[in-house]
């Protein structure tokens, strides 16, 4: 029996180690490059072999790895015949889009010949393979859901195109601007990597068993799915939504504090705000806002509008609560902008947080112990079962 004191949700456990990334107050550093510095200089292919590979890529190893992706976007038949079946599924709410992209990861799990292959070069394959995939799995999903045919069934996209300027092409038929490619671009690299957060701590787990990566990347999207983790995005946008709907078109500053206010005293989480480290405010939150507020004084009026109300619920978080808005608030208002389904928030997400996740799941198996804590237990004791 342990007489430790217990630490609820693990908060400020040191669980491991990691070369990958390291989370602080005043940064956000992959591999030893701090993330405004990536925002600003690298694109999304770039940080990713920087995150599964270990080191900056030359220009003739980012090139190769480009290729690499485009060669690997296409999904195999099993797949592409599970989105169609889930297609009436993900119309009548069933099923939602995480759900559905955590099955096509299994499925991709059966179809890869070197899925039960744990060794360091094959996991650096099917890394890469999962990199390429899960954009065209959200693509393809977002077209049945849209009752369109599928985009670039073949060949997932189009060679010409970047990660992020492909993935827009393929859930809506047509080429990205080149703004509208840059801020995907810089919001994959910002949700790339986290450290021990809920889902990446689920797939080192996993792997610590020495589980496959396929098994461990579909458990770590069952964890980001839920709205306390990689789901915030989508409800911040939707409580942004009931805003509106509720207050009117104008941003009426009396209506907005009145609504804060009752929003208070029944004690209501407001997604988007707050975070388990960054006691301060989230530093990708202001890069990722002034990009989608760029967007949104291009695109009208209604967008700007949307922008000038969540600086008004920040502000009051700020003011009232020193509570300050994380990343996904930002990403809901810029995305939404961006004309992007809110149910595929989440989705972008894993076609990001992949590359941080296969990262993860390369380092636990080179280095490998079985991820066992304790609990403390506080049931009763002493019980007859017979007598």
């Amino acid at each position: 029996m342990t007489t430790a004191t217990p630490t609820r949700g693990l908060e400020g456990v040191i669980a491991g180690e990691t070369e990958i990334c390291s989370v602080e107050q005043g940064a956000l550093i992959y591999r030893g490059y701090e993330i405004h510095d990536l925002a600003e200089h690298a694109t999304f292919e770039e940080v990713a072999f920087l995150l599964l590979v270990g080191h900056r890529p030359s220009a003739e190893e980012l090139r190769f790895f480009k290729d690499e992706l485009v060669a690997n976007r296409a999904l195999p038949p099993q797949c592409v015949d599970y989105l169609r079946a889930s297609a009436p599924l993900l119309k009548q709410g069933s099923a939602v889009p995480m759900d559905v992209l955590r099955t096509c990861v299994s499925i991709l799990g059966n179809t890869d010949a070197e899925s039960q292959d744990n060794s360091a070069e094959a996991n650096l394959r099917k890394a890469k393979r999962l990199t390429a995939k899960i954009p065209t799995i959200i693509g393809h999903m977002q077209n049945l859901i849209d009752g369109r045919e599928i985009v670039s069934l073949n060949t997932g996209g189009d060679a010409k195109l970047g990660h992020a300027a492909n993935l827009l092409y393929l859930m809506g038929g047509e080429k990205p601007s080149a703004e509208h490619a840059h801020v995907l671009d810089v919001s994959l690299i910002l949700y790339a990597e986290h450290d021990y957060n809920a889902s990446t701590f689920t797939s080192r787990v996993i792997a610590a068993t020495l589980s496959d990566m396929h098994g461990a990347v579909t458990g770590a999207i069952a964890a980001l799915k839920g709205p306390l983790h990689g789901g915030a995005n989508e409800a911040a946008m939707e409580m942004l939504k009931e805003m509106r709907r509720d207050l009117g078109p104008e941003n009426d500053k009396a209506k907005i504090e009145a609504w804060m206010q009752r929003a208070f005293a029944e004690k209501r989480k407001l997604m988007g705000f707050g975070h388990r480290v960054y006691k301060h405010g989230d530093h990708r939150a202001s890069l990722l806002h002034a990009l989608g507020r760029k967007i949104a004084e291009k695109k009208g009026p209604e967008f700007v509008r949307l922008f000038e109300l969540g600086e008004h619920v920040q502000r009051i978080m700020a003011e009232q609560k020193q509570i300050y808005p994380n990343v996904d608030f930002p990403c809901g208002m810029t995305y939404y902008t961006m004309g992007i389904a809110v149910p595929q928030y989440t989705p972008i997400f894993v076609a990001s947080r992949i590359t941080g996740w296969c990262a993860h799941i390369m380092e636990q198996h080179a280095n490998n112990r079985l991820i066992r804590p304790i609990a403390q237990y506080t049931g009763p004791r002493d019980l007859k079962w017979k007598g």
